[in-house]
Order: structure tokens, then sequence, then C-alpha cells
């Protein structure tokens, strides 16, 4: 039986980048794309509750949904495939997704929710070094994202853990097995006035200073290579629990 495959992104169901994506998996089964049918960019992992969400089929094995890429996985799964999927591919997004960035993006969350689900999941990302809205080669990643995602039909991932997959806009050195860089983030806000002199404001680049890590994704990329990150969903900082215990306890038996 061929292997199910969902595909979903955060540029919406007519990226280039998704396409790309779709047909670079098509030799390795049966591939659903489910999509927002507009750009859905860090929007995280948001989950839409507060409205009803439109599933359109766009094309054959391509449907578009009016939300967010988790939305996408979970109407993919129950109203399109109707079954669980072998692997969960999101992607490719114009741009990368490193570091602290993840938690952001739209991209990373579509593969979050496929291991929330218990589904092997990546996600891709293509360094856009100009932010260019169009002509960028997926070739490349859309390359990579099919070897990387024939590694996991074949021999898994670990429960609840999925793949971010950052890859450069040169031709790559190789494949770096990476860690999530950090980086010293002041976000800056635009203020601005509307015709009525109303003040309204607008999130805009601010100061990024990324830390150094021979292993970080970002150096990786830097230095022209596919960065692969496994990433999991638990956020608990385990190494701080016993001293955090130890110190409440005090802190209970003073009073």
């Amino acid at each position: 039986m061929a292997k199910q495959i969902l595909v979903t992104n955060d540029d919406g169901v007519l990226s280039e980048g998704l396409l790309a994506l779709a047909q670079s998996l098509a030799g390795l089964g049966d591939v659903h794309v489910v999509a927002p049918s507009t750009e859905a960019s860090a929007i995280g992992h948001a989950l839409t509750l507060r409205r009803p969400l439109r599933l359109e089929r766009v094309a054959p094995h391509r449907f578009a949904v009016d939300g967010t890429p988790t939305d996408c996985v979970n109407i993919g799964i129950a109203q399109v495939l109707k079954a669980m999927p072998d692997l969960v591919v999101s992607g490719i997004n114009k741009g990368w997704n490193l570091g602290d960035d993840v938690t952001y993006s739209g991209t990373v969350a579509g593969a979050m929710e496929g291991a929330l689900l218990g589904i092997p999941s990546l996600a891709v990302s293509l360094h856009n070094p100009r932010e260019r809205a169009g002509d960028l080669d997926f070739t490349q990643a859309a390359r990579v994202a099919c070897e990387i995602a024939t590694h996991i039909l074949r021999d898994g991932l670990p429960t609840r853990t999925f793949l971010n997959v950052n890859v450069p806009s040169v031709a790559a050195k190789g494949i770096k097995v990476t860690v999530q860089a950090s980086r010293n983030h002041v976000t800056s806000i635009g203020e601005r006035s509307d015709p009525k002199g109303r003040p309204y404001y607008w999130i805009e680049e601010g100061q990024n200073e990324w830390q150094p890590h021979d292993r970080s994704d970002y150096q990786a990329v830097r230095d022209g290579y596919v960065s692969v990150t496994p990433l999991q969903p638990d956020l608990t900082a385990h190494h701080l629990l016993t001293a955090l215990e130890l110190s409440l306890e005090r802190e209970a038996g003073v009073r």
C-alpha cells in the first residue's frame, strides 16, 4: 500500500515552494496538499476556534483552508485523508526558520502538529538572502526534503519529535545536524497615524545579534550547509526541575 503523505505550509496554497515540495515527494507515495488559502506566516502554532473553517478543492489532491497551518493538518487528516498519514511535511518556506524564530513560524508549527498527533514530520525552509517575493530556486530544497523524507519513512522518528530543515540559497556543502541558535532580539515598533490622525503600530524588523555556537542551525546555513535540527514540543526546562523544587520547598518550610 502506498505511503500517505500530507503536505502543508504557511505561505499559502499557491506558493511555488509548496508545489515544488509536493512534486518532489510524489515518488514516495500518495501526496495530499492541504494548505492555507492565503499567507499565514509568523502565525505560530495557532488553532482557529472562534469561527468556522472552509475547505476548498483547488486541484486534484490539493485543498485550501481559510485558516492556519495547524488547522490544515487537522482538517487534512479528518476530512481529506480520513486517516493518519505516514508523514507530514511543511514547506518549503520562503526564508529560513532558525533558532528562537521557530516559535513564531507557521511552517514549523505544521510539522509540530504532526508530531503532537504521533506522525513523523519535518519542516523545510529555504534561505532567502534578499527577502525576495519571487525568483527563488526551490530545486535543491525540494531534493533535500525528498532525501530526508525517504530517511524518515524508512527509519522513523522517536515519538513526539520532528525535524526542522533549513537549506542555504547556494549549493550546499553537505548536511549538518544542529541545535537551535539563540539571539538577542530587540523588536522595533513603528508608530504612524492614519488619515484621521489616530495612531497605529507596525511591528518591524528589530536588531538581531546571533550568539556564537559552532553547532547552531544559524551557523550551519551561514556556512553553506543544510541544517537539520531535531525538535520536540516539550518546552519543559528539565535542568531546572530539581533546583526549583528545592527552592520552593525551602520557601514553603519558612512559611
